[in-house]
């Protein structure tokens, strides 16, 4: 049976939010999460394994991303859940060339729908996520590869007007 990444990326979530709350490593808050359906799938392997180590490793970039699109709430304030299901999802939009932004963000939105204590946090999700996507992309950081990782409405609506 084919594992689909919403499930993996919700044992991501899991591993992190046991990341933030115990004293373990990455692998003890990580090998309990994995049933036998994801191990025995490849690329779900693969994408579980990518995804978590561009988490890790590139926490305090994409920590900065965050911080800096939370004005007015320090790092500390935010729920630990979402703070996390931030972080995965400007993980993907940044080191997963794969992973079109509007996936990873809706991915994100409906994560935190579904895991998040309040109804306001798939709304901070999004706002967040929105802006440093824009930013990243005025930035010049994000680089995507691959059928349909292009946004062309720009273009469309350029021919559009065009056709006036």
């Amino acid at each position: 049976m084919k594992t689909y990444r919403r499930q993996i990326r919700e044992k991501i979530l899991q591993a992190l939010y046991t990341l933030d709350l115990r004293d373990v490593d990455t692998e003890s808050a990580t090998n309990w999460l994995l049933t036998k359906e994801i191990m025995d799938d490849a690329n779900a392997m693969k994408f579980f394994g990518h995804l978590m180590g561009c988490i890790v490793n590139n926490r305090e970039e994409i920590d900065r991303y965050i911080a800096k699109h939370t004005f007015n709430w320090d790092m500390s304030r935010i729920a630990i859940i979402d703070k996390n299901i931030l972080r995965m999802a400007l993980a993907e939009i940044l080191y997963c060339e794969d992973i079109p932004p509007k996936v990873s963000i809706n991915e994100a939105i409906e994560i935190a729908k579904k895991f998040s204590s309040t109804d306001k946090s798939s709304k901070f999700v999004n706002g967040i996520l929105d802006a440093i996507f824009n930013d990243l992309k005025a930035e010049g950081r994000i680089q995507k590869s691959g059928r349909g990782l292009v946004d062309h409405s720009d273009t469309k609506m350029q021919k559009t007007e065009s056709d006036r």
